[in-house]
């Protein structure tokens, strides 16, 4: 039981680093497009300013966050020993993630980025955790 605690704790962890990571990479190479946009995403956040959300950004979140669900699950199930619970138990985290965002987010952002990214977050962590063989 303990190593699948670790391994959901290291696979939010992960999910964390790859997620802040993916998006500062993603910044520093698009600083004009990719940057300027959660300059302007942070900044209606947190001061109320005006924001138009850019759906090739949004779309492209919705690959990040795709790749770094199923790569967390893969490390959850690794660490874990095992490619059910942990798996499964990250993205039930995960999950309640994501819904905590879309409602720190609901007017920003359309309907269809809420839905699918909230969508992708627990099947990609159950994925990505049945990528490491049972033996």
């Amino acid at each position: 039981m303990l190593r699948i605690v670790v391994g959901v704790i290291a696979g939010l962890l992960a999910w964390l680093t790859l997620w802040v990571g993916g998006e500062q990479i993603l910044s520093a190479i698009w600083p004009q497009w990719f940057g300027a946009h959660q300059l302007a995403f942070q900044a209606a956040i947190t001061d109320g300013a005006p924001f138009t959300a850019d759906p090739t950004v949004l779309a492209t979140h919705v690959a990040l966050g795709t790749v770094v669900s199923a790569i967390a699950g893969l490390l959850a199930a690794l660490i874990a020993g095992e490619n059910k619970r942990a798996p499964r138990a990250l993205g039930v985290l995960l999950l309640i993630i994501g819904l905590l965002k879309a409602v720190m987010s609901w007017p920003l952002v359309p309907l269809w980025y809420h839905v699918l990214f909230t969508a992708i977050l627990l099947p990609m962590a159950i994925l990505g955790g049945r990528l490491k063989t049972t033996h």
